[in-house]
């Protein structure tokens, strides 16, 4: 009797044991980011491309040029949020292109560089809202280029990095729309690259990831307009895992409350995880993945804090969707 009492007991144990396992287990593997919900908006109304250029104005965004696998595009739309429509504007009035870059200041938009499928460009471009027309602006001084970065810090615009059919870049410039001038600044550290990302928070511009040497680059740095230098900051790595999850090229990013996020790209293969930045923390946290296709050459803009990533590429396919990332909401995969 005594015997069988023995072997109950063990078999209740192991039982125990084995559930504890089991479940400890499974909340691990299912364990996944939900900070932040992607929700599907109203497709992209122009063709589907990849290497488009957006910028936003007044609450508006903007989006055109880019490559439909078969041919450059010059084509704009503007998206208004708040009626979730898409309305064709004024052609962009240079050649056909794409890898291009954009910034907005003062209420116009401004675009230029990129690739024909036969030159680097340098040409550059003024969009005013206002009268829905196009203006040529002086030629940007640096080399001509594709894949760059750029963005807006205090009324001045600021494009750097990318490839300029020979090499791989890492000078720095900033226009001023007022004067009409182009200014050569302090090159950004570290190595050259292109397709990096980049964002502004409180007036620092902040620059990483792209490739270099057909390696993902790990670097990232901080730009102080005031000092025209950079700080090299912690580099790419996820602080809690220690893993290189957040090193690619041809990703988004934006930013939303005052943090960074960044997403899609390729990494050895497109991807969707989405990581945010805390600069007050100088960290990295992921957070819900992108819900949308993998992809690389996406565009984005943000509006009210909101980010919204459309079009880019799969492999070889284009692609017309548009998500809207909320930061502060969590993930509903029902939306």
């Amino acid at each position: 009797m005594t015997n069988i009492l023995m072997e109950r007991a063990l078999v209740a144990l192991a039982f125990i044991v084995a559930t504890s396992i089991f479940c400890s287990c499974s909340d691990d593997s299912s364990s996944t980011p939900d900070e932040g919900n992607w929700v599907e908006k109203s497709d992209f109304e122009g063709s589907v491309r990849s290497g488009a250029v957006a910028f936003q104005v007044n609450g508006i965004g903007y989006v055109g040029t880019g490559y439909n696998g078969t041919d450059r595009l010059n084509d704009f739309w503007s998206y208004d949020p708040a009626r979730n429509t898409w309305v064709r504007i004024a052609d962009f009035p240079g050649v056909a292109r794409n890898a291009a870059v954009a910034f907005s200041v003062n209420g116009k938009g401004y675009v230029g560089t990129g690739f024909d499928g036969t030159n680097y460009l340098k040409d550059f471009y003024e969009y005013d809202p206002l009268t829905n027309e196009w203006t040529q602006i002086p030629d940007f001084e640096g080399p001509a280029r594709h894949s760059g970065f750029a963005f807006e810090i205090n009324s001045l615009g600021y494009i750097g990095a990318g490839f300029d059919g020979e090499n791989n870049l890492k000078d720095f410039w900033s226009y001023d729309p007022v004067s009409k001038v182009w200014n050569q600044r302090t090159s950004v550290g570290g190595a050259k690259r292109i397709s990096p990302f980049a964002f502004v928070i409180d007036g620092h511009g902040y620059v990483g990831g792209g490739s270099h040497n057909g390696v993902y680059q790990e670097d990232f740095w901080m730009y102080d307009p005031g000092t025209d230098s950079w700080d090299d900051l912690d580099d790419l790595d996820d602080d809690s895992t220690g893993d290189d999850d957040i090193l690619r090229s041809d990703a988004v990013s934006f930013v939303c409350y005052g943090k960074a996020y960044v997403t899609t790209g390729s990494n050895g293969g497109t991807l969707i995880d989405t990581w945010m930045y805390d600069p007050a923390l100088g960290s990295w946290t992921e957070v819900t993945a992108f819900e949308g296709a993998s992809r690389q050459n996406a565009t984005v803009f943000t509006i009210d804090d909101v980010g919204y990533v459309l079009t880019g590429r799969s492999g070889s396919i284009r692609l017309d969707d548009i998500w809207a990332f909320f930061p502060l909401e969590a993930h509903d995969d029902e939306d």
